[in-house]
């Protein structure tokens, strides 16, 4: 767990990743939470089959690298957003950041924030140098959650901007 000033940010295990699933509010009641609003977009859910569930039930790996990190705001008790990773670092010491918030709790500044608050939990992790991430170029709010947390842009195709942080461990 990870937390900030205003969030809690929670990765999720196997049974917590299929409740996450079920989009009926299990998991929040779980967790002692208000209802939220989120949906399953077909990509998330692709990703869920394709990543995280079989990623997670995977015991040899590390399964904070493979799963759905939550964003809850601590006074609203409520969802607000979640985060991942793509995987464990490569061989380069990167790992990939991917992230959104729900539809109806934009524009607040939660994953900003929690962008950032993952940044600092990577730092005491082994054999991260950089994070990286990439945003569609017509996606001006994703690009400033990055260049808010001090990414930079390094390189662009057609679609998409590609970012990285390098970690300075003296932080």
């Amino acid at each position: 767990m990870v937390e900030t000033a205003r969030l809690i940010i929670k990765p999720l295990n196997y049974e917590q990743l299929l409740k996450y699933l079920r989009v009926d509010n299990s998991l929040e009641q779980e967790f002692d939470l208000h209802d939220s609003a989120r949906s399953l977009s077909p990509s998330l859910k692709e990703a869920f089959e394709q990543s995280f569930l079989p990623n997670v039930a995977d015991q040899t790996k590390n399964y904070l690298f493979f799963t759905l990190w939550t964003v809850i705001d601590k006074e609203e008790r409520r969802m607000v957003a979640d985060l991942c990773f793509t995987g464990e670092p490569n061989s380069e010491g990167e790992i990939e950041i991917g992230y959104g918030t729900y539809e109806n709790q934009r524009g607040k500044g939660y994953i900003s924030e929690a962008v950032g608050g993952m940044v600092e939990w990577t730092k005491s992790q082994q054999g991260i140098k950089a994070i990286i991430a990439s945003t569609e170029k017509t996606n001006i709010a994703s690009s400033k959650v990055l260049q808010k947390n001090n990414f930079i842009r390094t390189e662009e195709n057609e679609l998409l901007y590609h970012w990285k942080l390098l970690l300075d461990r003296n932080v």
